[in-house]
C-alpha cells in the first residue's frame, strides 16, 4: 500500500468521523435544548417529551454510526484503492 494512499485513507476516515460526531453533537445539544424548554415551559407534558426526545437521540445517533461505519469501510475495503493508486 503506497503512503500517498494511506494518507489519503486515513483523511478521508479522520473526517468521516468528525464530521459525523460533529454533526450528531450539535443535533443532541439542540434536542436536549429544546426538551429542557418544553418541561421547563410545561411540566406536566414531561413523559411525552421525554419519550419524544430519546426517539430523536436515537434517529440522531444513527447519523455518527454512519460515519463510523463509512470510515470503516474506508480503512479496511478501501473501493477507490484502484483510483489512488493510478
Amino acid at each position: 500500500m503506497d503512503k500517498i494512499h494511506l494518507a489519503l485513507v486515513c483523511i478521508g476516515s479522520a473526517h468521516a468521523i468528525g464530521f459525523a460526531g460533529l454533526g450528531a453533537g450539535i443535533g443532541m445539544g439542540s434536542g436536549v435544548l429544546g426538551a429542557c424548554q418544553g418541561v421547563a415551559r410545561n411540566p406536566e407534558a414531561k413523559g411525552s417529551i421525554t419519550t419524544t426526545m430519546i426517539l430523536g437521540m436515537a434517529l440522531v445517533e444513527s447519523i455518527a454510526i454512519y460515519g463510523l461505519v463509512i470510515a470503516f469501510i474506508l480503512l479496511y475495503a478501501n473501493p477507490f484503492k484502484e483510483q489512488l493508486l493510478g
